[in-house]
């Protein structure tokens, strides 16, 4: 009888020892000091228990209390949960507390607002999205969010991301995957140095992070995702939408995806099949062929959002394509592709992570990865990439969307990793040629030809097809630090065959120079001057990172008005480091012009965070160098 009575009270202190630690979780003066640091918002606890019943059934529950500090908090909220006919949800709610812990608010499933998962360039999708639509009273204040859904799609596993986002911070995260059918679950744990993190229990991979301060994110350093910790899930045997899969490697992911998401799509009209072959009759390689295919999808088709079918992950087939002439990155692709095979040109079909910012497919663990779909012709030892939903891009010439990462390319007989090109340092130029002339009054007159490749060129390429108004606001945006400025003609040429942007543009401006008594003050540099100096950290806390290099070389002939003599040049340059080199010559031609010579090289690459304030100083130093004046006296 007592030991009943020892039991029972037992679970009560437990009980109620549990319900006072919950309870503190809602008062924002308990947050521990350091935790506030350089945070909008802590995350008291994120539980997220995902049970993976079966192959084909997923239920997971969330529990999620985050106590805001000020207006920039609200955006971690994160308090809203997807939907669609294979994702329902069970239960949702939110409760709200004042910073002393008291609950004020309460908000049922049926207050949450309902939308599309998906914006207006869609043109359909039956993805849906429940959010929370919360305007608080005052600050700090707290947001306990829980649901839980049921889904026959086990191909998404929930991965375990602690940290999602700069000025936030954590107090305790869990991640529990329950496995009561023992599938065959693999993992991948990556980044858990540096950081509390514990696995606490390896049958059912349970994970904790406490105390993770906020991060403050700094110029040039590499993506959140690669510096945070994080643990990727996958199951061998899953479900998507109702098609089985089991997988355990890249090349079985491949033939998997081949056979079941792509393969039977290919079919096209037979009138589309001899207009191609008509098209192409007079190529003789699988390039010029390839080349002209593409222009015939740049041409017929366009590009528009597409989100149904299996997960968003079949594509429509080519038939519908060709009817509709447009597809979403799915479609478009496997158009493309379709209409290779009928002329004989083998493609693949390849699924990329897409964003300025590199992002690879994890090359050693097999899941459903990428947000992006291209298209890959094998070409000897080489590989051509095309972006099949662009109507401007040249052929074979990818841009910084999809540069430079490992991605998956899916062909009939399994998948592979490839890595896409690399635009390299020396690939990326700009070369530009000026006439400066300086006239009597201190203004200034400028004519000049530039010719862009490589990313330099992706960075331009779009300016084709711009109204005359939104190219004179660019322009004038480029050269900001040009007063008064009036673009008086530009020509622009895209030339797809060279894969060139090739600019000719005439500006005035008055008052460039500075007039000091007898004296004339003139910035040599008109036309690339560097004005971007890096923030200064006086504790650097992260790596640098420089994603892509490039080459600037300009060269421009200074015309100096016949009344003035020059009076003092400024002296030539070099700086060379690990970051790049800088070289800035003046040649005196004759009495009334000089040639300015400089030529910029910045390298890509990942350095130490000890090697940021040299980074900054090279940068501050060619800027100051661009800035340097010559000084005319009159005569």
């Amino acid at each position: 009888m007592f030991k009943k009575i020892r039991l029972l009270l037992s679970f009560i202190l437990l009980s109620l020892s549990a319900m006072a630690q919950e309870k503190s979780l809602f008062k924002s003066d308990l947050i521990p000091s350091e935790l506030k640091v350089n945070a909008n918002s802590v995350v008291r606890l994120n539980y997220k228990e995902v049970n993976i019943k079966s192959p084909s059934k997923m239920v997971i529950n969330l529990k999620r209390i985050i106590t805001v500090l000020n207006k920039q908090g609200n955006k971690n909220v994160d308090a809203f949960v997807n939907y669609d006919e294979g994702l329902r949800i069970n239960k949702l709610e939110v409760l709200v507390y004042d910073a002393n812990g008291n609950q004020i608010k309460k908000i049922k499933k049926k207050d949450f607002k309902d939308q599309s998962a998906v914006d207006g360039g869609t043109l359909y999708s039956d993805a849906r999205v429940k959010y929370l639509d919360y305007t608080p009273i005052e600050y700090p204040y707290t947001i306990e969010f829980t649901y839980e859904t049921e889904t026959e799609n086990t191909a998404f596993i929930p991965w375990f991301y602690p940290l999602d986002a700069y000025y936030l911070s954590i107090e305790k995260s869990v991640y529990v995957l329950e496995n009561p059918t023992d599938l065959d679950i693999r993992y991948k744990e990556l980044n858990f140095d540096g950081f509390n993190v514990e696995k606490e229990d390896v049958s059912n991979y349970k994970y904790t992070a406490n105390l993770i301060e906020a991060i403050k994110p700094e110029d040039y350093s590499p993506r959140l995702s690669e510096m945070v910790p994080k643990v990727m899930f996958a199951s061998n045997t899953f479900s998507l939408e109702g098609v089985e899969g089991n997988v355990g490697n890249w090349n079985d992911f491949g033939k998997w995806m081949y056979s079941d998401l792509i393969d039977g799509n290919q079919d096209l009209p037979e009138a589309t099949v001899e207009e191609v072959k008509l098209l192409v009759e007079n190529e003789t390689s699988a390039i010029g062929k390839a080349k002209k295919v593409y222009e015939y999808v740049q041409n017929k088709t366009r590009y528009i959002s597409v989100q149904v079918g299996i997960g968003g992950w079949k594509p429509f087939s080519a038939i519908e394509v060709d009817k509709l002439s447009y597809g979403d990155c799915k479609g478009l692709t496997n158009y493309t592709m379709s209409l290779l095979n009928a002329v004989g040109v083998e493609s693949n079909y390849t699924v990329v992570f897409s964003g300025r910012t590199k992002r690879n497919i994890e090359k050693d663990f097999a899941s459903i990865q990428g947000n992006h779909v291209i298209l890959s012709i094998p070409n000897g030892k080489d590989t051509t990439w095309l972006e099949c939903t662009s109507q401007k891009l040249p052929f074979g010439f990818i841009g910084d969307f999809t540069d430079d990462r490992n991605v998956l390319v899916v062909t009939p007989e399994g998948g592979k990793i490839q890595r896409t090109k690399k635009y390299t340092t020396l690939e990326n130029t700009q070369v530009l040629k000026s006439i400066t002339k300086i006239l009597e009054d201190g203004s200034v007159a400028v004519s000049l030809d530039r010719v862009s490749k490589g990313i330099q060129y992706d960075n331009k390429y779009w300016l084709d097809g711009e109204t005359q108004r939104d190219l004179d606001r660019y322009y004038k945006n480029q050269w900001d630090y040009v007063n008064n400025i009036t673009i008086e003609n530009f020509e622009i040429i895209n030339d797809k065959e060279t894969i060139e942007f090739k600019e000719a543009i005439k500006f005035k401006a008055t008052n460039y120079s500075s007039l000091i008594g007898e004296r004339m003050l003139v910035v040599l540099n008109s036309v690339n001057r560097n004005t971007h100096i890096p923030d200064r950290y006086r504790n650097r806390k992260l790596p640098l990172s420089i994603n892509r290099g490039y080459k600037d070389v300009d060269e421009i002939e200074i015309q100096i008005p016949k009344s003035y003599k020059i009076e003092a040049l400024p002296k030539d340059k070099y700086i060379e480091n690990k970051f790049g080199s800088y070289k800035m010559q003046i040649v005196k031609v004759d009495d009334q012009t000089l040639l300015y010579k400089r030529e910029v090289i910045i390298n890509d690459g990942q350095f130490q965070k000890e090697d940021y304030e040299l980074f900054r100083a090279f940068y501050k130093e060619v800027a100051k160098q661009d800035n340097a004046k010559m000084a005319l006296i009159k005569q």
